[in-house]
This record gives C-alpha cells, structure tokens and sequence, in this order.
C-alpha cells in the first residue's frame, strides 16, 4: 500500500491518512457496518466499550478472510453522540497500525436500533 498525506494540504487531524494506494491485483473485501454487539448478544450502554466491540467484530471478518488491520485501507464510522465520537476516535488510534487507513467519522441522528451509538465499516485489500 502505499499512504498519501501531502505536504500541500493541512496533515490529518487524527490518525488516519488521506488517501491509500492498493496495489494491482489485490484482493478486495468490503465489510458492512459493524456495531458493538458482543458475541453473547448484548450491546454494552458504554460509548467506549461499543466501539471497541464494533472494530474486534470487523477485525475478526478482516482476519477470517486471512488479512490483518494493516490491511484495512477506508473506514467509515458513524456514531450518535459527541461520547461516542471520542471512543471512536480513541479505539480508531489505538487498533490501527503504523500506517492507518483513510478514515471518514460521520455523527449522525440515530443509527437503525436506539441502542446502538457506534458503527464501523471497511475496505480492506491484500496484494
């Protein structure tokens, strides 16, 4: 992959980059949305403990189909509250690695169950 973050425009704001470069001939796995429903069933009511449940949850797809998190190049979140855009943003720093995805954080009004507050989803790709 490679990362671009030019020198003309303002650096990211967090961690993430402005734009991933995949290789040809990559592999190419799209990932829906993923909340923070833990494996029991149960969604905790903690902004913090959802997201984090919600990138473990992706995270587990990214390495079920034999990729890692380095190899996740966009993620889009989607979060409800300004307690959830900061546990976004903390776990987003805390799970990617060295090089990390382009990223879009989006609060919006609801997301499709009133219990949730966080959504995360991907684009991962593997030369």
């Amino acid at each position: 992959m490679k990362y671009h973050n030019p020198a003309s425009i303002a650096a990211p704001m967090n961690k993430y980059s402005h734009g991933v470069e995949v290789p040809p001939n990559a592999r190419w796995l799209y990932i829906s949305g993923q909340i923070g429903v833990q494996p029991d069933g149960t969604i905790p009511s903690d902004p913090l403990a959802q997201a984090r449940q919600a990138w473990l949850n992706m995270i587990a797809i990214v390495e079920e189909a034999g990729m890692g998190i380095e190899d996740v190049v966009r993620v889009n979140g989607y979060v409800t509250t300004p307690e959830a855009t900061a546990a976004f943003r903390d776990i987003r720093n805390e799970m990617v690695g060295e090089n990390p995805p382009a990223s879009t954080l989006v609060q919006v009004a609801a997301l499709a169950s009133p219990g949730w507050v966080v959504e995360v989803e991907c684009v991962a790709a593997k030369a």
